[in-house]
């Protein structure tokens, strides 16, 4: 027996640290890590010991005989992986780098934004003894997309969180919540302050599609969908009708299959999670019975995971849908499944879509229907959304090697009363900080935040997570993009390249206080945390969240 690893991987990684025979991959130290879309567990090195279970944050690694009939393809899938990547030999324990074993007792680090990226940093540096880290957020919650992302029938991914509350504990680690760097805080003063600021903002914008009728009412970004139905404070007040009987939803990465599911999930299922009661309230009566989703390539470049898909093949109540016609492989398709450089993910992917598209619909009440090779070219309607026209896309090869969508004569008009925009997020400008707006990201060179012209580093000042890279990766991708901007962080400081700032300690304490009276610590978001847990127990809930500011500050102050 071995054990496999399901749905819910983050990518943290912390059961490859435990594994006593290295049968986890691709581990941080290998190329393919930041790249795949999960961990694998390779059944012929496993030895059941059962380690990796205890370790991983999300629990999302079971034994083989103890899967559910959806969970089965799993094993299937972790096969394909070794196939493709033979185990190897090799030594698990990589020795730290001699820069983490330098003197760091009187280094001061500030840390913007409190999401995976920006906790995985601070946890980096707090295993450093005597390194100071204060952490800031805009907001009075922390975890950035693990409590304002992730999907609310997702519990088992935010049990991340469990590992960073662990900082809850450390001295020399403070919270700061409700501070906007910016506004409350410029850029210049926490670096007078400190010896360095790494920027972990994340990506809270959205791309445009760039269309007639993109900002008619009823065309709406996912990303404010997603903040709507999470009770982000910033969206809590937005609305949605849903009183036609069709959405459509433009992008098919892991978002637009998220705000599918949440459109068609039977809303008494919902009520088991942590959705806001808003947002229930209003899908409870919802009259959707179909959503399509448009993706502008193929299948093989579909930006969902597996996983994701796996799991809407066994959504209740709802049929998956996808044309045998757009599960055809055409001769661009075929030959990037020939060639042995192409991920066995990929190949999954398009295995996974050929059968879904065999077995067609049940006969279900709710139609899921997701449709490749389309992209939409026009939103119309008189005063709002009443259809949307599209282009059927053909697959070619640049000179390059990269396969683009061209369109072709072939239209079609879809009608429809809602429209969501899932096309990708893109990172927003902080105040001071050097921000590459082609990109989308703040200017850096592997996190070190270079400048716009020459890109020159510029001195102490790094980034991590989506605002470094781009929106892309899983939550645990955070935790090696971190190590690896921290180590950047480390080197300069050992070489003498980051100036001693020229304020001490005890006067940031006494800004930040005098700047923002009203910020709340780690206590503070303790207390928020167990009223919303409070208040979902009699509901059976895990929690019911606070949405406004005004009732989150009434429970630290006690009112």
């Amino acid at each position: 027996m071995a054990f496999v690893i399901l749905q819910a991987c983050c990518n943290d990684a912390s059961c490859v640290d435990v594994c006593p025979v290295n049968c986890i991959h691709p581990t941080p130290d290998e190329p393919d890590f930041m790249r795949t879309e999960m961990l694998h567990i390779d059944p012929q090195t496993c030895i059941d010991c059962g380690a990796c279970v205890e370790a991983c944050p999300v629990e999302a690694i079971k034994a083989e005989d103890e899967l559910d009939d959806p969970e089965l393809p799993f094993i299937e899938l972790n096969a394909d992986y070794f196939e493709q990547h033979p185990m190897q030999t090799g030594q698990l324990d990589v020795p730290k780098p001699l820069w983490r074993k330098a003197d760091f007792s009187e280094m001061r680090v500030a840390i913007v934004g409190s999401g995976p990226a920006a906790f995985y940093a601070a946890s980096e540096l707090i295993a450093l003894k005597g390194v100071q880290v204060d952490m800031f957020e805009r907001l009075l919650t922390p975890y950035g997309l693990v409590r304002s992302g992730v999907a609310p029938d997702h519990p088992g991914t935010k049990a991340v969180t469990d590992i960073f509350r662990t900082l809850e504990r450390r001295k020399n680690f403070r919270l700061h919540l409700g501070v906007q760097i910016g506004v409350d805080l410029t850029h210049e003063e926490l670096l007078a302050h400190n010896h360095a600021v790494i920027y972990a903002v994340g990506a809270s914008s959205d791309r445009r599609l760039g269309i007639n009728g993109e900002d008619l009412p009823g065309s709406h970004t996912a990303t404010e969908f997603v903040g709507w139905y999470n009770g982000h404070p910033d969206y809590a007040e937005r609305t949605y009708d849903l009183s036609g009987e069709r959405a459509v939803i433009v992008g098919n990465g892991n978002v637009a299959l998220d705000v599918a599911r949440i459109l068609l999930t039977d809303p008494d299922d919902l009520d088991r999670t942590d959705i806001a009661d808003h947002a229930l309230e209003v899908l409870r009566t919802s009259n959707i019975r179909e959503v399509v989703v448009l993706g502008r390539r193929g299948v093989a470049q579909a930006g969902y995971t597996n996983p994701e898909m796996m799991a809407l093949r066994h959504l209740p109540g709802v049929d998956l849908v996808i044309d045998p016609d757009d599960a055809q492989i055409d001769p661009v398709t075929q030959g990037i499944l020939d060639s042995p450089e192409t991920e066995s993910s990929v190949k999954a992917k398009v295995s996974l879509a050929r059968k879904v598209a065999d077995e067609g619909g049940r006969g279900a009440t709710k139609r899921l229907v997701l449709r490749y090779l389309t992209s939409p070219t026009e939103i119309s309607g008189t005063d709002r959304v009443e259809s949307v026209d599209v282009t059927r896309n053909a697959l070619e090869l640049t000179d390059s090697g990269a396969v683009v969508a061209v369109p072709t004569d072939t239209t079609e008009t879809i009608e429809t009363t809602l429209i969501l925009r899932a096309v990708g997020y893109r990172g927003v400008p902080v105040p001071g900080v050097p921000f590459d707006d082609a990109r989308g990201v703040i200017s850096n060179n592997e996190g070190r935040v270079v400048t716009l012209v020459d890109e020159e580093p510029i001195q102490g000042v790094y980034a991590t997570g989506w605002v470094k890279r781009g929106p892309s990766g899983v939550i645990g991708t955070n935790k090696k993009c971190a190590a690896d901007t921290v180590d950047l962080l480390l080197q300069d400081y050992v070489a003498g390249a980051l100036a001693d700032p020229p304020q001490d300690a005890e006067s940031f304490a006494d800004l930040v206080s005098e700047r923002a009276p009203e910020v709340v610590d780690f206590a503070g978001w303790s207390l928020i945390d167990k009223a919303e847990k409070a208040a979902g127990k009699p509901r059976k809930r895990p929690r019911v969240k606070f949405v406004d500011v005004d009732s989150m500050m009434a429970v630290v102050r006690g009112d």
